[in-house]
């Protein structure tokens, strides 16, 4: 066997390569810049606290840390190639540990100090960064800022909330959990070709999907007698029931069980949220838990496909809200799940998909997005079919809008709605234009004047309301195939009467076809419009424009725009001009420790911050009182989550609305 001279990979426990004597990394001046964001350091810091009370057998694997031999250093130093991202953070949480327990700690301190710097020069660090940031990498982790210094690099930040984060209780905890870290050491001889190398372990092979991520997670430290049951019995069965879809029932799944938007923007959203969601599988949780994805992958089944449901009013329903797409189908899983188990009875089923899909056709109507609206409607569920309703009534437009829009704009999903305006239910009907888009020359509208004969405000005043409701109606088929490019009193006298579809049969007493005839049909087939798609009789105002706080957008570090993101924010009835996040979040804040500040104290404490009782670091604070501070520090996401907690640990979150700017609607 030949073996390989200029490759060396290695597996090992990174805390222990780390701590090892001989180990002193530096960052080439090729690197691009730390950028490890709170999110990153969110999800790193979860994955120590799971694997930190698990058996001596469950380790946690970071992935593979390629670096070379330096050259021009004799004393073993390693050129950092692939990992410093991981690396560099590591370090951080370590040092923000380091600083926490060193006043009650000292083995603990010392053992962590290992990690941090040369055992040959305790004055510096075991990872050197590019020259153009080493010193701020330094004074973080050494703890060597002057008092009034500012700290407002990356390093800074990310310390800072590793710091906030990990109490002095919970540092033995995550101190095991660090120590349960493997990774694969790759170190390569001089006649090894680095960047060869570096980009076949980050740009070969199809990157995993979001599902086959869960799948991943799901089976991993299970035995193989375990992985079989879980697979044969639950997981088999789930993609038999979803198909191609399966990426978005987990989506669906998880926003329908959490009440929150679940991000499709990159590559691991969804598993993301399923993680944090099922943070630990045991196996006994895991059966219970794979049992519901089961029970719910059926269900999507049937709304994928009605005609599984043996209730054929019900199955109609589903079909008729499928013309919508998939968007909702969070609620309806679950309303659905609760009339199989009995939780609910059928004719409250059958008004949720009513109310739903009058939601959806009037917002179309009258040109009002549908995105962003299923999690509030799960949210307010959760509270029971009254609540629902009530937040369905809010964000319906009310009947006085959608006459407006049924008579002046495009009518929306025609075909459905006509179907069932005219309670047909026939599949051989056709969509047919009374006046048609592009009329011949010849094309009368009462058997007097042709079309060229029409004057040019007259013809661009048909063509205005050619796609509106009162221009539109349905043919069988051959009717359908007779009618086309034949006058108006050609198809009212011979075409028309022979129609058993009855908004057809009725324009046979229609005289001539004008603008004035649209608008009266419109208005007629608008009412009745108004009683099929009826909005829930409930009292309440309509709030289309607002977006709920807990649906508001979590976006990752400062984008562009982000000072701009908004016009306003509506709190509690009040209008405050808060236009960025960061102002929201010390507004928010300060209010509430003023008018619920058990709340903001609950929170805190339970999430780690972002109030402390002494600035504990070098940043940026603002003071709430002489003896609590609140750390302003973080990126967009991570204070907006803590809005969004705090508000909600307050029972005020239902109250509080963002009204969306030009700027942060187009922000990504």
């Amino acid at each position: 066997m030949v073996s390989a001279t200029n490759v060396d990979a290695t597996a090992v426990n990174t805390i222990g390569w780390l701590s090892s004597p001989e180990t002193s990394i530096v960052v080439p001046v090729y690197q691009r810049q730390y950028r490890w964001d709170i999110g990153g350091c969110e999800q790193l810091l979860a994955d120590i606290r799971a694997v930190a009370d698990t058996d001596d057998r469950r380790m946690h694997f970071i992935g593979s840390i390629l670096s070379a031999v330096n050259t021009e250093d004799t004393t073993g130093e390693l050129v950092l190639i692939d990992g410093q991202q991981r690396i560099t953070t590591l370090m951080l949480l370590v040092a923000a540990l380091h600083h926490t327990v060193r006043g009650t700690h000292p083995e603990m301190a010392a053992e962590l100090e290992r990690v941090i710097v040369r055992a040959a020069d305790p004055s510096r660090t075991k990872l050197r960064p590019h020259r153009a940031w080493a010193d701020a990498f330094r004074a973080v982790m050494m703890d060597a800022h002057a008092d009034d210094a500012a700290r407002d690099t990356r390093f800074d930040d990310n310390y800072a909330f590793f710091r906030s984060q990990v109490s002095l209780a919970e540092a033995p905890s995550i101190w095991r959990g660090l120590q349960k870290l493997e990774h694969v050491s790759i170190t390569l001889g001089a006649g090894a070709n680095a960047q060869q190398i570096f980009e076949s372990l980050n740009s070969t092979g199809e990157p995993l999907r979001d599902h086959e991520l869960i799948h991943n997670y799901v089976l991993m430290g299970l035995s193989h007698d375990e992985q079989t049951e879980i697979e044969d019995g639950f997981w088999l069965p789930i993609e038999q029931n979803t198909g191609d879809t399966i990426a978005s029932f987990w989506r669906h799944y998880l926003v329908m069980r959490t009440g929150r938007e679940v991000s499709t923007v990159g590559e691991r959203g969804v598993y993301d949220a399923f993680r944090a969601e099922f943070p630990r599988l045991d196996l006994a949780q895991l059966r219970a838990d794979a049992a519901q994805w089961k029970a719910y992958s059926e269900i999507y089944r049937v709304l994928l496909e009605p005609a599984h449901e043996p209730d054929p009013e019900i199955a109609r329903q589903i079909g008729y809200l499928n013309t919508f797409g998939r968007g909702m189908y969070p609620l309806i899983m679950r309303a659905y799940g609760d009339y199989l188990t009995d939780a609910v009875h059928k004719p409250t089923l059958l008004r949720t998909l009513g109310f739903v899909q009058a939601l959806l056709l009037r917002r179309s109507v009258v040109g009002l997005a549908n995105d962003r609206l299923v999690a509030r409607l799960c949210r307010a569920r959760a509270d029971g079919q009254d609540e629902l309703e009530k937040a369905i009534s809010r964000i319906t437009p009310s009947d006085e809008r959608v006459r407006v829009g049924l008579k002046y704009s495009e009518l929306p999903h025609p075909t459905y709605v006509l179907r069932r305006l005219a309670a047909t239910d026939s599949p051989d009907v056709e969509l047919e234009w009374i006046f048609p888009p592009a009329p011949a020359d010849t094309w009368s509208g009462d058997g007097t004047r042709e079309w060229s004969e029409y004057t040019e405000d007259e013809q661009n005043s048909h063509r205005a309301l050619a796609k509106t409701l009162g221009n539109l109606t349905l043919l069988e088929e051959g009717l359908a195939e007779r009618a086309v490019d034949r006058t108006y009193p050609d198809k009212r006298d011979g075409i028309y009467p022979r129609s058993a579809v009855d908004i057809s049969a009725e324009l046979a007493s229609v005289p001539a076809w004008n603008t004035a005839a649209i608008s009266a049909r419109s208005a007629s087939l608008g009412e009745r419009f108004l009683e099929i798609w009826a909005k829930p009789p409930v009292v309440d105002i309509d709030d289309d424009g607002l977006t709920p706080i807990l649906d508001a957008k979590r976006r990752r570090g400062w984008p562009r725009g982000w000072q701009r993101e908004w016009d306003y924010v509506e709190y509690c009835g009040e209008h405050w001009e808060v236009y960025d996040v960061k102002y929201l979040f010390n507004r928010v804040f300060k209010r509430l420790w003023a008018d619920s500040r058990e709340s903001v104290v609950a929170f805190s404490g339970r999430r780690g911050g972002p109030v402390y009782g002494a600035q504990s670091w070098n940043g940026q604070w603002d003071a709430l009182d002489h003896d609590h501070f609140l750390y302003m520090g973080w990126d967009s996401r991570y204070m907006l989550t803590a809005v969004q907690g705090v508000l909600d640990e307050a029972g005020l979150a239902s109250e509080v609305f963002v009204k969306y700017s030009y700027i942060g609607d187009a922000m990504p």
